[in-house]
C-alpha cells in the first residue's frame, strides 16, 4: 500500500473528474467507490483511483473547500508531443496559470487549472530519467513564504525513507523573492517524490483542506506518532484530519479503514461512518468495534 496518498475534495464532481483523469493518463483506473451516508454534507462519495500506477483519492462532500494552486501536480513528460496531449485535455474549460511555451527550465511547459479546479504543471523533462510520473508540488505563499525548506526538513525528519534530493535557491536579482529562499526543492517521503517552493508574489490562495495528504498507518501507535508530530491547529482536528504549522492538511488514518471501506457491507460502512464522525484523532479499536457491530 502506498504510504502517502493525495486526497482531493470536490463539491459533487469527484467521480466525473476522476473519470477524466483516468482516461488521460496511461496505466490508470478507478479502484473503488464508496458511499457514505448521514455526514454533515449529506451523502458523500469516496473515489479511490490510480494515475500512472500512483494511488490517489477523491471525495464529493459539499462546497466547503475549494481547490487552488497551493498544491498542484507536476506531470513529467518524455516528449513534447506528450506535453501537448496532456495540455489539450487538462486545460480545456479551465484557467491557464502559465501559458504553454518555452521557459529557462523546460523547452515545453505550462501550468493550468482544469475544469474542476485542480492544478497541473505539464513539463517536458528532456533527457532526464522519469522516476515518478506525477509529483505533488507545494507552493509556500503568504505568511508561510520562506518556510518551504523548514517544512521539508520537518517532513523528512518525521517520515522514514526520506531525504532532500536537490535544492535551488533564489538569487539577489529575483525579487520579490528573498535571496536564499527556495526556488525549487525536490525531496522524498517514504520513497515518494515531492516538490516545494517559496513564492513571495501576491497570491489570493493558500493551503487548505481541498488537497490533503493521507497517511496510512499500521496501528494506533503509528497514528499517535504522526498526529503528535504534525497537528498544530486544534480547531482543524476532525475525522482524522489535521493541519501542520505551515497550514498543510494531512489525514492520519489506519490502513485497516481503507480495507473496511472497500470490503464492508453498506451497514458496516454506515456504522463505521457514524463512529468516526465525532472523532478528532482516530481510535482504531473503536472503529473496528463499530465496523463489527460490537460498539454500544
Amino acid at each position: 500500500m502506498q504510504k502517502i496518498v493525495p486526497h482531493l475534495w470536490y463539491d459533487k464532481e469527484a467521480k466525473e473528474a476522476v473519470e477524466l483523469y483516468t482516461a488521460v493518463f496511461p496505466d490508470s483506473k478507478i479502484t473503488n467507490i464508496t458511499s457514505l451516508h448521514d455526514t454533515p454534507s449529506g451523502s458523500a462519495e469516496i473515489v479511490s483511483f490510480e494515475l500512472s500506477g500512483q494511488a490517489f483519492m477523491a471525495i464529493s462532500a459539499g462546497p466547503y473547500f475549494k481547490l487552488n494552486p497551493s498544491v498542484s501536480f507536476l506531470v513529467a513528460c518524455s516528449t513534447v508531443d506528450e506535453v501537448e496531449a496532456y495540455w489539450k485535455v487538462l486545460s480545456a474549460g479551465g484557467m491557464v496559470l502559465m501559458e504553454l511555451g518555452e521557459y529557462p527550465f523546460s523547452e515545453r511547459y505550462g501550468w493550468t487549472q482544469d475544469r474542476y479546479g485542480l492544478s497541473w504543471q505539464i513539463m517536458y523533462t528532456g533527457s532526464q530519467t522519469i522516476q515518478q510520473k506525477i509529483t505533488p508540488f507545494m507552493l509556500f505563499v503568504g505568511s508561510v513564504c520562506g518556510k518551504a525548506e523548514e517544512a521539508v526538513n520537518l517532513y523528512t525528519s518525521v517520515f522514514h525513507r526520506s531525504k532532500v534530493n536537490e535544492i535551488v535557491r533564489y538569487g539577489k536579482a529575483e525579487q520579490p523573492d528573498k535571496e536564499g529562499t527556495v526556488k525549487q526543492l525536490s525531496f522524498q517521503l517514504e520513497g515518494q517524490q515531492f516538490t516545494a517552493m517559496d513564492s513571495a508574489y501576491e497570491h489570493n490562495f493558500g493551503f487548505n483542506e481541498a488537497i490533503s495528504l493521507m497517511v496510512h498507518c499500521a496501528d494506533q501507535p503509528e497514528i499517535d506518532y504522526y498526529w503528535n508530530l504534525f497537528s498544530a491547529v486544534p480547531e482543524a482536528e476532525q475525522c482524522g484530519w489535521l493541519k501542520d504549522k505551515y497550514g498543510l492538511s494531512w489525514q492520519i488514518t489506519p490502513a485497516a479503514m481503507d480495507e473496511m471501506m472497500r470490503n464492508g457491507t453498506q451497514a458496516q460502512i454506515d456504522r463505521l461512518t457514524q463512529a468516526f464522525l465525532p472523532m478528532k484523532k482516530f481510535d482504531l479499536a473503536k472503529l473496528i468495534e463499530a465496523y463489527e457491530g460490537k460498539s454500544g
